[in-house]
Order: C-alpha cells, then structure tokens, then sequence
C-alpha cells in the first residue's frame, strides 16, 4: 500500500529522470532510456507496495529486474541455439 495513495508518485518518479534521459548523448539512448523508464509501470503496484514516497529504489529495482529477464532470456536462446547445433553436428555424417 502507498504512503500517498491520491499522488501518482512512480509517475513523478520517472518524471524527474527525464531530463536525465533528454542529456544523454544519443537520441537513440534517450528513448531507450525512456522505454525502460514506462516499462516501470509492470511494476508499479510493487513499487507501491514498498510503501515509499520517492520510489527511487524501487524504480531502479524495477529497471534491474527489466534488465535481469532480458539477460535470462538470452541466455536461454544462446544455450537451446547451441544444443541445436550439437544436436545437428551429432546426426551430420
């Protein structure tokens, strides 16, 4: 549960990164830096559940997370790409 449940504090949260976002030297970087900013918002009712008024650490927690499945994931398909390759070198002639 919020500390303030009326005020939208993830929002205002990722709001204040958003300058962040505007500085960095690409424009490519800043909307993917954006895109992870609004890809909070999956876990916004933990976010809210930590009960902070500046949900800095959970944003980032969130971030990390976000990161963490997409470094999963990859993993996932290089090691089923690579027992797919042992598995065709095993049945080559």
């Amino acid at each position: 549960m919020s500390l303030f449940p009326a005020e939208d504090t993830l929002g205002k949260e990722i709001e204040s990164w958003r300058s962040f976002a505007a500085s960095l030297n690409s424009e490519e970087y800043g909307e993917i830096f954006n895109k992870m900013l609004s890809d909070c918002y999956k876990y916004a009712s933990a976010i809210n559940a930590k009960g902070e008024p500046f949900p800095t650490d959970s944003l980032l927690m969130s971030l990390l997370l976000s990161q963490q499945k997409i470094i999963d994931w990859l993993s996932t398909q290089i090691c089923d790409q690579r027992r797919r390759r042992q598995h065709h070198k095993a049945i080559s002639p």
